[in-house]
C-alpha cells in the first residue's frame, strides 16, 4: 500500500556503509521505522541532512505489513527550519525533545492530534525570536493529553498534594510513595496554567525550572514503561542559567 505522509524524525542510527535505521513519527501511521540508503553522489534525492532530529518531511513509501523495516520511495523536507541550526539553546531543546519523544511515543499508532500537535510546536519554537526558556516544559506536559495521562487540575489549591500515579490532585497522603508534597505540587499547577505565549510572564529561576523539568520526567517515567533516563537531560539543565 503507498502511503503519502508528513513525517517527523525521531532517531537514526548508522547501519553499514550507506545506510541509515529511523524511527519517524508520521501523521498517517504513528510510529513507523525505515531503512534508508544514502547514496554518495551529490546530486542524490535522498539526503543524510534530511534526517537530523525533529526534521519535518513529506514523504512516500510502499507500506509492507510484515515488513519491520519500511524503504522510501520519495522524500523531502516539508517544514525547512530558518533559526533552530543556527542557535544553539534551540538546537538543545530540539535534541532533547527528540530523545524524549522516541521513548514516549515507541509504540503510537495513528494518533493525528499527537502528531500535528507536535509538528505544530517546532514551526512555534523556530518562529519564536525570544522568551522559549521553558518550552520543553510546556512540551511535555501539554504532550501528556495526547497520550493519555495529562493531570486533572479540577481539584488543585493551595497546599494540596500531587498523586504522581492516578495525575490528579489530593487533600490526603496517597497509599503509596509516588506523590508530591505541597510545594512540588504547586510547581505542577503553575505548569499546567502555562502555554507557549503566555510563559514568559511565569518568572521561573534556572533552578526552579530545572526542577520542574525533573518532576515532569519523573511523571513520565511512571506512566510510560521502560522510560530510561534521558541521556541530553544534564546538557538542557545547563541553558538559560
Amino acid at each position: 500500500m503507498l502511503i503519502k505522509t508528513k513525517a517527523i524524525v525521531l532517531r537514526c542510527i548508522k547501519y553499514g556503509d550507506s545506510s541509515l535505521i529511523a524511527d519517524i513519527l508520521t501523521e498517517a501511521m504513528g510510529r513507523v521505522s525505515f531503512i534508508v540508503r544514502i547514496p554518495k553522489t551529490a546530486k542524490a534525492k535522498v539526503k543524510k541532512q534530511f534526517f537530523q532530529p525533529l526534521t519535518i518531511l513529506e514523504l512516500e513509501f510502499d507500506h509492507r505489513q510484515r515488513s519491520q523495516l519500511q524503504h522510501i520511495r520519495d522524500v523531502r523536507i516539508a517544514l525547512p527550519y530558518t533559526s533552530i541550526p543556527f542557535e544553539p539553546a534551540k538546537s538543545c531543546i530540539l535534541i532533547f525533545l527528540a530523545e524524549f519523544l522516541y521513548y514516549v511515543t515507541r509504540d503510537e499508532q495513528q494518533n493525528t492530534p499527537l502528531y500535528n500537535y507536535v509538528e505544530s510546536s517546532l514551526a512555534w519554537l523556530d518562529g519564536a525570536s525570544s522568551g522559549f526558556a521553558s518550552f520543553h516544559l510546556v512540551f511535555m506536559m501539554r504532550l501528556s493529553r495526547f497520550v493519555g495521562f495529562f493531570p486533572n487540575f479540577d481539584d488543585f489549591m493551595p497546599g494540596c498534594l500531587f498523586d504522581l500515579r492516578s495525575g490528579s490532585f489530593c487533600q490526603n497522603v496517597p497509599l503509596h510513595t509516588d506523590y508530591l508534597m505541597p510545594q512540588e505540587a504547586e510547581r505542577v499547577g503553575k505548569l499546567m496554567r502555562m502555554d507557549y505565549e503566555t510563559m514568559r510572564l511565569f518568572r521561573l529561576s534556572h533552578s526552579e525550572r530545572n526542577r520542574i523539568a525533573t518532576l515532569t520526567l519523573l511523571y513520565y517515567r511512571l506512566h510510560v514503561p521502560d522510560m530510561p533516563e534521558l541521556k541530553s537531560f544534564p546538557i538542557l539543565q545547563e541553558l538559560f542559567a
